[in-house]
């Protein structure tokens, strides 16, 4: 059991990035809940090779009954981005692998005690003997099959809706920060229902020398690793509503009471994610992206995109000011239609404002890569009107062919003063996600955007989804690989 007192005390000490999440985990722990989930499976049975294929180390489904089925994942997320001084070596990888088991000896695997994901950025296959265009990285990464002659990772790139040079004209009402495209080697993902577990493994990263309260010694990396950033992620059923009047948001009472996201509608439906292995290179019997097959190094491993987004709920609710009362733009049925499709999917309540103004959980229905278009034209709407949702516009390139979603996404709200421009604690999106390839990624992105469809169809920039609403002030691809080779990849394969 963890002494909460001493985590509390050691993580104060840390500095940088690993302060900045123990103390945006302290903030939230307040109003979290522990759940209740069944026990894991025990180890003997195996580990998955697909480091996030985890849905049965987590809680089982629920449901709901305006929403359909749903699965709650770990309630607290650290996302630890982190930079290499030179190039690991055989030495560095037998650490990291122990690092890894330590955490899994002392934490069962599972939501209820620690899950912990890593990846690599391009920066770390540079340093590998002959770089990316050598012959030991060439032999082993996937190429697309669409075209070979390109790699499954590839650089993240600014969304058409992103504040950048290469979208000249593009500003944001509240928040106009320019993206950066991020250079890490590392993203280690560490997930847990509990606060303390998560500190309690950043205070050991940090030289605590215990684990879980036991005597086990901390990473040992000789200089190797430096942390860049860390961001906290919480998604509870009410958390977001709790965090927002602890806070005295201007527009908590406007918080869907039972949303465990900001914006007031669960992004936890069954439904809405893939089959883990469908986001893997080796691909899955609905779909296959790159020339990976079962047995190569990589078979498992996955692309995993990594963005910050600061979230401007005052104008997600159309407010002027925050002492301003929101007009008929921040309705529930007018929020509904920008997070799901046109038109409304729910009529909500008859007061459409407080408590949300409506149901959090509503289904996922996919309606084909066509219906985003069909709206933006107007078709289905009341005259006049074009209009376009979230939803719809993810759905234009984000499924197989049989209507199966290729992506398996692991976003959830923070809370915390990451590239606010005035330094203050503002809700954001921790948005990320398993994909089969960069290009992938690319691509769903830009459909999710519409501004290809805004511009053929005149629709309204306010009538075009949740893309307003969002400034995203980051973005990474990193390539996740098996578990079998998640310490260091294909280090011991050099000469």
């Amino acid at each position: 059991m963890v002494d909460e007192s001493r985590v509390r005390r050691r993580t104060v000490l840390a500095g940088g990035a690993l302060a900045m999440a123990a103390s945006a985990l302290a903030a939230c722990s307040t109003g979290a809940r522990t759940p209740q989930r069944p026990a894991a499976p025990h180890p003997a049975a195996g580990l998955p090779d697909i480091q996030f294929d985890v849905a049965r180390f987590s809680a089982p489904e629920q449901s709901s009954p305006t929403g359909g089925p749903f699965v709650m994942p770990p309630v607290h997320t650290v996302y630890l981005t982190a930079a290499l001084s030179r190039s690991p070596g055989p030495d560095d990888q037998r650490e990291l692998a122990r690092v890894l088991a330590a955490l899994e000896s002392r934490y069962p695997f599972g939501a209820a005690g620690l899950m912990t994901f890593v990846s690599y950025g391009l920066p770390y296959f540079r340093r590998l003997p002959g770089g990316l265009t050598g012959d030991l990285v060439s032999a082993h990464l996937p190429r697309l099959l669409a075209d070979p002659s390109r790699s499954v990772l590839e650089e993240a790139a600014p969304a058409p809706t992103d504040v950048h040079p290469d979208n000249p004209g593009v500003t944001k009402q509240r928040f106009t920060v320019p993206v950066r495209i991020e250079q890490n080697d590392l993203l280690f993902t560490f997930r847990s229902d509990r606060a303390t577990v998560i500190q309690d493994v950043l205070a050991w990263f940090d030289g605590s020398g215990t684990l879980a309260a036991r005597p086990t010694p901390s990473p040992a990396f000789a200089g190797l690793l430096t942390v860049t950033s860390s961001r906290h992620m919480f998604t509870q059923v009410g958390l977001p509503r709790s965090v927002a009047e602890q806070n005295r948001l201007p527009y908590a009472r406007f918080i869907q009471r039972d949303s465990p996201m900001w914006m007031g509608f669960s992004d936890q439906q069954s439904n809405a994610s893939g089959p883990p292995a469908i986001c893997t290179f080796a691909g899955h019997p609905s779909a296959r992206l790159t020339t990976a097959e079962a047995g190569d190094y990589l078979d498992n491993g996955s692309i995993q995109h990594l963005s910050h987004v600061i979230l401007d709920m005052l104008q997600f609710y159309d407010m002027a000011s925050p002492d301003t009362p929101p007009s008929d733009n921040g309705n529930f049925t007018k929020r509904v239609q920008y997070m799901f499709h046109a038109p409304a999917v729910h009529p909500g309540n008859p007061d459409q404002l407080t408590d949300g103004g409506g149901p959090s959980f509503l289904p996922a229905e996919n309606r084909g890569p066509g219906y985003a278009e069909r709206t933006a034209q107007g078709i289905g709407l009341p005259r006049g009107e074009r209009r376009m949702g979230h939803l719809s516009t993810l759905q234009r390139s984000s499924r197989a062919p049989d209507g199966t979603p290729m992506h398996l996404r692991i976003d959830g709200p923070g809370f915390d003063v990451l590239d606010v421009p005035d330094g203050s604690s503002q809700p954001k999106l921790h948005f990320s996600v398993f994909v089969p390839t960069a290009d992938f990624f690319a691509r769903m992105r830009h459909s999710q955007a519409a501004v290809d469809l805004a511009r053929k169809h005149r629709v309204a920039e306010q009538d075009n989804g949740l893309e307003r609403f969002l400034t995203c002030t980051r973005r990474q691809n990193f390539l996740v690989p098996p578990r079998r080779h998640r310490a260091f990849p294909l280090v011991e394969l050099a000469d």
